[in-house]
């Protein structure tokens, strides 16, 4: 996994993502757009609590210089594999970066015994639709994406009606 790559004038690597690249994640993360959403989970402590359970699976992608130019969170319950947070800096795309993220951290998923990776995209992220369509990935149309907030301030926030207050 941490063989270097050249892709048009810059080689990079992937490796396992380490609580010093929080910073430079953050920052991709923060630049990916719409598609992306930063969640109290995203945060130091969050990551660091995600680092505990397969650390394998959260990657980036790192130039020769130490820049991290991309990441993805994988994700194994035992039975299915997700992927979250793929983003990479956009003076890199299309060098196969995302798609080496992606396909390092099916094989991570492989090798724990998964059988089906999973992951949502928002549905106004073309590039990130037509990304996962080329690799295989396929809609599922008969299921409906559902959440829950677990955080105390966010639930009582959600169940407060909008017009209170006003």
């Amino acid at each position: 996994m941490s063989v270097w790559r050249t892709s048009i004038s810059t080689q990079w690597r992937l490796r396992r993502f380490v609580m010093a690249d929080y910073d430079q994640v953050a920052a991709l993360w923060s630049e990916a757009g719409d598609g992306l959403q930063i969640r109290p989970s995203d945060q130091p402590e969050g990551l660091a609590l995600k680092l505990t359970r397969d650390s394998d699976l959260f990657l980036v992608a790192e130039t020769t210089a130490g820049l991290v130019v991309g990441v993805i969170v994988g994700a194994w319950d035992g039975r299915r594999g997700w992927l979250h947070h793929l983003a990479v800096h956009r003076a890199f795309r299309r060098q196969g970066i995302a798609t080496a993220l992606v396909a390092a951290t099916e094989e991570a998923l492989r090798a724990k015994g998964c059988l089906k990776v999973n992951l949502l995209v928002q549905k106004a992220n073309a590039s990130a639709i037509h990304l996962y369509r080329s690799l295989g990935y396929s809609d599922m149309t008969s299921i409906c994406a559902m959440g829950k907030e677990l955080a105390p301030d966010a639930n009582e926030a959600a169940a407060q009606p909008a017009a209170l207050g006003k």
